[in-house]
């Protein structure tokens, strides 16, 4: 049995957002954790100079992915702008991510994310949640 067509753009279009969340989220966490690699680029330019920060930025393997991830990230929010009004795509593209952002940062790199931030999590769902009504 298949779905009414509004059924299966509505859940297409839901998806892609998913997706377009889910790559952004892997970017921005895997750039966060490959900086932390680095360490003090400030430190690295004085004693070693603009070079040395470039190639000890772009040879990171965390840094790589999270470049990759957050271009999957971008050609996965042009798919999902071509299926649903912008109106809704960049809002609830934009607020989930902040909400899967604050749960990684908390489980995966282990920073200490604030009552603050999970209040505005809270908010960020419930605002999405009108958003999609």
């Amino acid at each position: 049995m298949s779905l009414p067509q509004a059924t299966a753009s509505l859940t297409t279009t839901w998806s892609a957002i998913g997706v377009v969340v889910v790559t952004s989220t892997v970017g921005d966490v895997l750039t966060a954790k490959a900086m932390k690699d680095v360490g003090d680029l400030g430190d690295v330019w004085d004693k070693e100079g603009f070079l040395a920060c470039v190639k000890r930025v772009t040879t990171n393997k965390w840094f790589l992915l999270g470049v990759s991830a957050m271009a999957l990230a971008f050609f996965s929010l042009l798919f999902a702008l071509s299926l649903a009004d912008v109106s809704l795509v960049a809002p609830a593209a934009a607020s989930l991510s902040f909400v899967t952002n604050a749960i990684a940062a908390k489980f995966y790199l282990h920073e200490a994310v604030d009552a603050r931030r999970w209040a505005a999590a809270v908010c960020v769902c419930g605002g999405v949640a009108l958003l999609a009504a």
